[in-house]
């Protein structure tokens, strides 16, 4: 059985949904954006211990603080390359960001191959269930460009704000798949 909880985040975000398979966090994503296609809306809402540690996990993020735990999480479908892209991105510490030609380049050099696609790379990102613990908004164009936040544009700048990122080193398209 799939569950559901809603968590209220701070102003200048969407709140947040997740879902738990009854022990583990299987994903979370901000409400009314393009991840929500991603998940089970139509589910039980219920508040389970899972919920209570991804919550206080929320709460210390949203204080501007990096927290020193994370909660357990289960990543359905899971094949070799998006676990590879995600453990890169599960390095990106609070208030530091790599670009998608950065993770493209570790992974070429961890296979001992020339060259790995920056928009395969992207494709693994985007495809990520959990977003903020699995913090896939840390990842950037490679010309400051922030793009490809299926969380929603203005809730990756905040993000990247909360994270005492300097945002001049970033800009928002004109169009493109951020928007």
């Amino acid at each position: 059985m799939i569950y559901k909880y809603k968590y209220k985040t701070p102003n200048g975000f969407s709140n947040l949904l997740m879902n738990s398979d009854g022990e583990y966090l299987t994903g979370l994503w901000f409400e009314g954006s393009r991840d929500s296609s991603k998940h089970e809306i139509n589910c039980e809402e219920k508040y389970l211990p899972i919920f209570k540690e991804t919550t206080k996990w929320l709460d210390i993020f949203f204080s501007g603080k990096e927290p020193d735990f994370t909660p357990k999480y289960k990543i359905n479908n899971l094949t070799p390359f998006r676990k590879e892209v995600i453990d890169i991105i599960n390095t990106i510490t609070f208030g530091k960001t790599l670009t998608y030609n950065d993770i493209a380049k570790i992974i070429a050099q961890n296979r001992k191959i020339e060259k790995m696609s920056a928009q395969a790379v992207g494709g693994a990102v985007g495809w990520n269930p959990i977003c903020i613990i699995i913090p896939c908004h840390r990842v950037v164009g490679t010309n400051g460009s922030l793009t490809g936040y299926g969380g929603g544009i203005k809730n990756k700048v905040e993000l990247l704000k909360l994270e005492k990122n300097d945002m001049n080193n970033f800009f928002i398209p004109k169009r493109g798949t951020a928007l």
